[in-house]
């Protein structure tokens, strides 16, 4: 079950807004947490196991390190312990896999018979998951915020199934009082229920529409030069509104809770430099990298090559964290951390300052590139596609992505650059029609429009999973 599906929201998300708000104040996170742990156990009962191990053994991590001496080993030990053992379940789930098909294809490749393996699933969410029980244990261990000792408050933190399957990863500290006491009325839910709207949309008219695109182009041998950037500029919007749209679905059914979740995108393709780019992306993410590797690691603190070490490694791990199906991510993150180095020293230097155009234009090239790279099954696609981008193959849109194209796709392509581009121009347009009734009625109806349009298209179709489910 998606956010995106018939299932969540005409059966799941109804019952369980009318059981949440009809309950007293002090039994609602009860309520959320056993609908969060239903939502889980609609996905996978095996998996809701798992989940409920994890809050466990968190949870009471939290409490023993609490406990612990301040000034004695054992509470850094304790806390090493919790922490491995987190990412020790993340890496079973999500790299035994590629582990094993590189083991086998090294052992094939000197004649020996392949090792019989039986595939593992990744549980849906764990790697937010595991994200948010370490930022947890690691803030409790720096007396950045009180341990929670109600296993009930706990649980429902780390469960809330508005976030917890792709994001944003919500910190503890951000919503530890309203777990406490927070307001439920009829305002916030609207307000929520906008921002649910424009998530959908955001989701379904523009990156599921152009979905089977990018999956026909990034699968077509020897791609022409249409067909690698039409593949790459789809993807690129396709992420962005697929991830972005979920984002903003899960502050909106915050809000209709009574939480408040913070941005986790804030206009990453109008960036004019990778750095700038990694604060307007995946905001969560990059901020908890930053606070929990980035700064353990070293950070800034022991000169420049330490420096720049540890931004590379902070990149290739936060890149290798995004997949266990392919390298291809680990060398996508290596990529960033080459690209935040090179940034960083050219911003440090006495060399000249990139034009603004330029350096906007530079940018964004270069994180298309590296989707490539992200999105391509393995290394030689990418290889291949890469090839097609710098015009070593054909030049004209081959037979596969011609039979593909439809002017739906065009409009969804116009409709996302729209929106890429659309904030450049949001304060002249709201300064010149703010005070017009056909202004505000416009900006109060689009996401009812969109939405019902969306859902008239979930109804019609399969539902796409999030691309961040995988990840």
């Amino acid at each position: 079950m998606v956010f995106a599906s018939l299932e969540f929201l005409t059966l799941f998300l109804p019952l369980f807004m009318l059981v949440y708000a009809l309950s007293r104040p002090a039994w609602r996170n009860g309520v959320l947490l056993i609908g969060s742990w239903l939502f889980y156990g609609w996905l996978s009962p095996l998996f809701l196991l798992l989940h409920m191990l994890l809050t466990a053994i968190a949870w009471a991590g939290g409490l023993a390190v609490d406990h612990s001496r301040e000034d004695g080993r054992g509470r850094v030990r304790l806390l090493i312990a919790l922490i491995v053992f987190n990412t020790l379940v993340l890496c079973w789930y999500k790299y035994a896999n590629i582990l094993a098909a590189t083991v086998n294809a090294l052992i094939t490749h000197y004649g020996a018979l392949p090792m019989e393996w039986q595939r593992v699933a990744l549980p849906a969410g764990l790697s937010f998951i595991v994200l948010q029980a370490i930022s947890y244990l690691v803030d409790v261990h720096r007396h950045t915020v009180p341990v929670e000792r109600s296993f009930l408050n706990f649980a429902t933190y780390l469960s809330m199934f508005g976030h917890s399957i792709a994001g944003p990863i919500i910190r503890y500290d951000w919503v530890r009082l309203e777990l406490q006491q927070r307001q439920f009325d009829w305002s916030l839910f609207c307000l929520g229920a906008r921002r649910f709207m424009i998530g959908m949309s955001m989701k379904v008219l523009i990156a599921d529409t152009l979905s089977p695109l990018v999956d026909v182009a990034f699968h077509v041998p020897e791609p022409s030069f249409m067909d690698a950037w039409v593949g790459c500029l789809a993807y690129s919007l396709q992420l962005f509104f697929d991830f972005a749209g979920y984002s903003a679905m899960a502050i909106g059914l915050g809000l209709m809770l009574g939480f408040h979740f913070p941005e986790n995108f804030n206009r990453p393709y109008l960036a004019s430099s990778i750095q700038d780019f990694w604060r307007r992306w995946h905001l969560s993410l990059s901020s908890w990298l930053r606070d929990y590797l980035y700064i353990g690691l070293g950070g800034n603190r022991f000169g420049t090559w330490n420096t720049y070490r540890n931004l590379f490694l902070t990149m290739a791990i936060a890149g290798l964290w995004h997949g266990g199906d392919s390298w291809n991510y680990l060398l996508w993150g290596a990529a960033h951390g080459v690209a935040l180095c090179v940034d960083r020293a050219w911003s440090r230097s006495s060399l000249p300052a990139v034009p603004k155009v330029l350096s906007h234009s530079l940018t964004l090239l270069f994180v298309c590139l590296a989707w490539t790279l992200f999105r391509a099954p393995d290394f030689a696609t990418a290889l291949d596609l890469y090839a097609g981008q710098f015009g070593l193959h054909a030049f004209a849109l081959g037979e596969a992505l011609a039979a593909t194209l439809r002017p739906v796709h065009g409009l969804a392509a116009a409709l996302g650059v729209f929106c890429v581009i659309a904030p450049l121009w949001q304060a002249r347009i709201e300064q010149r029609f703010s005070h017009s009734a056909l202004y505000a009625a416009g900006a109060a109806l689009w996401p009812v429009a969109g939405f019902l349009l969306a859902f008239s298209l979930i109804a019609s179709r399969d539902a796409v999973p999030f691309l961040y489910f995988q990840f």
